[in-house]
């Protein structure tokens, strides 16, 4: 998330709401109605995605939106039901219960309870920042493996077949065998479905084209008694407000439940960090981070209580708000609002709805996720991450989509690790308009003659050690000047452990059995104290250490000859 923290006078329940006016709250109302008009169908097509009962998609509108209201910070993050939880909470849910079923929805709700949780705990720990660490590259990887899947997983209900197959490549091999069976009225529905959405959102963005599709499926459903032409209806669908109650889940169920929440933990702080970042950047607003972590969880507590799913930052629901003009979480209470009236007065007209519609409107959700413009950019400035984002992609169809997310984990922090373990390096000579330059670090290369200047681009830790000594003693052993000099350039060496240390000593020692003195230049007061600790400074020499490049160059045009000698300044 953002790195701006809450103004003072602006912490506390319900900021994202601050300042409040009446011309703020009426244009919030209004982005309310709309969000509500466009997310109801969208959500209640999430629970097609989620596995469970119709009715807990209006859930994730209630009580969640308001939670994540009061104790969030983000005014335009949108916390409700989202595709990639969804996708992780059916992954590994399904294999051990029925979807739908009471047992399934219980395990849902403590999945969300149990995230919550673990929200807290991050908030207590403070570690909005771990969200830094899953990547832009894998999370489009990871969103197009969910759209391939999802989409894959809703095509037999938009053909009319039934499919039982689990595993997505299953379910294309059921749905491509039963190509001869496929119902034509269910068919049709479907494609007037996607037609009507896709029509209204390239022409008509701002009209609510699910919830038009929805609404227009239902009148002719009723009118037309498309049930009794084969067409499966959702039947009736729960009304009223939702009872708050703990889920019905024993503490073995539940310590096997704790990895799915995890790995809804990771998605949902990744997700959402990465899109209240976005919007509180372009508003020129102030985040905090740890705030969002603490109204997330409220909101998971929310759902798990009201017997509804994990809830999610989604990208999508901002963007509703931003373009119906909502500037404040007083827009998600009004959407809440309007869901509770819903389901107050209005669900009865549901049970009409042709289980095809949620299908197509799913369908619609998981194609946009397929970012073919985003995976075409990474292709084009970078092949290696294209090639990590595709591998993530490929295990979240084939392998599930809790296997995609932890191979996202890891392939990001392998990222890190990699940069860190091969930094980039290299000697600082100067220009033909005399300004210093990064050239690549290779023997008779020097910056001036029997001087070197040596550029390491990370911190220095046990596992790149070696290499920058064995660069450095490659350097020194070839040079066709007599190298006396070496400068190593700290400005990217942050700290140094004790194993670093340990190969720097060495290092030296053999640096100085060659004639030739290490110096080290742009040491910041962090790493000298580091360099002390470890006993670095003392074997090195502290007159060889300079907090800025110009004091080593200067001592070096004053010996350039011979090392300079200890004690000299």
């Amino acid at each position: 998330m953002s790195t701006k923290s809450t103004q003072a006078g602006e912490s506390g329940l319900f900021q994202s709401l601050r300042p409040i006016t009446r011309k703020g709250i009426l244009e919030d109302a209004a982005a309310g109605f709309q969000l509500a008009a466009m997310n109801i169908p969208q959500a209640l097509g999430y629970t097609r995605i989620a596995g469970t009962p119709l009715v807990t998609g209006f859930y994730t509108l209630l009580l969640p939106l308001v939670g994540f209201a009061a104790f969030g910070s983000s005014r335009y993050l949108v916390v409700a039901a989202d595709s990639a939880t969804a996708a992780i909470l059916a992954g590994s849910l399904s294999s051990v219960a029925s979807p739908g079923t009471e047992k399934y929805v219980a395990m849902a709700s403590l999945v969300a309870m149990l995230t919550a949780v673990l929200l807290l705990l991050a908030r207590v720990l403070r570690l909005g920042f771990v969200a830094d660490f899953l990547s832009q590259t894998v999370l489009v990887g990871f969103l197009t493996g969910v759209g391939f899947q999802v989409g894959i997983a809703v095509s037999g209900e938009m053909l009319g077949l039934q499919v039982h197959a689990r595993r997505t490549i299953l379910q294309l091999v059921e749905i491509m065998r039963g190509l001869d069976s496929v119902h034509a009225p269910t068919l049709i529905v479907s494609l007037a479905v996607l037609l009507i959405i896709l029509g209204l959102g390239h022409f008509v963005p701002r009209a609510p084209g699910p919830l038009i599709a929805v609404v227009g499926a239902i009148i002719i459903s009723a009118k037309f008694n498309l049930a009794a032409q084969g067409v499966e209806i959702v039947g009736p669908v729960a009304g009223g407000l939702p009872h708050l109650h703990l889920p019905a889940v024993g503490w073995r169920e539940a310590e096997a439940l704790t990895p799915l929440a995890f790995s809804c933990l990771v998605m949902i702080v990744a997700q959402s960090a990465a899109t209240a970042r976005v919007y509180a950047t372009r508003h020129n607003q102030p985040l905090d981070e740890n705030a969002d972590l603490l109204g997330l969880s409220v909101a998971n507590m929310a759902a798990g209580l009201t017997g509804t799913f994990v809830v999610n930052g989604s990208p999508t629901q901002t963007a509703m708000v931003e373009n119906s003009g909502g500037r404040s979480q007083f827009a998600q209470i009004a959407t809440a609002v309007i869901v509770a009236m819903v389901l107050l007065f209005f669900t009865a007209p549901l049970q009409y709805l042709p289980r095809c519609v949620l299908g197509a409107i799913v369908f619609v959700i998981a194609v946009r996720l397929v970012d073919l413009r985003a995976l075409k950019e990474i292709r084009k400035e970078s092949p290696a991450e294209f090639a990590v984002a595709v591998v993530t992609a490929v295990v979240v169809v084939f392998g599930g989509v809790e296997r995609g997310i932890i191979l996202a984990m890891i392939l990001s922090l392998l990222r890190v690790v990699r940069h860190s373990y091969r930094p980039h390096t290299g000697i600082l000579v100067r220009s033909e308009k005399g300004y210093w330059q990064t050239v690549p670090a290779a023997p008779g290369v020097v910056s001036e003659p029997g001087m070197a200047i040596y550029r390491f681009g990370a911190p220095l830790f046990y596992a790149n050690a070696s290499r920058i000594s064995e660069e450095l003693l490659h350097l020194t052993g070839a040079a066709p000047n007599e190298l006396r000099w070496l400068i190593i350039d700290c400005e990217a060496i942050t700290s140094i452990d004790y194993s670093a240390a340990r190969v720097v000593c060495e290092l030296r020692s053999e640096l100085n059995r060659r004639g030739v003195v290490l110096i080290f230049a742009r040491v910041r007061p962090e790493l000298r104290a580091d360099l002390d600790r470890h006993h670095v400074a003392e074997a090195v020499g502290p007159d060889h250490i300079f907090p800025r490049l110009h004091d080593a160059l200067q001592m070096y045009h004053q010996f350039p000859t011979s090392p300079p000698p200890l004690g000299h300044r």
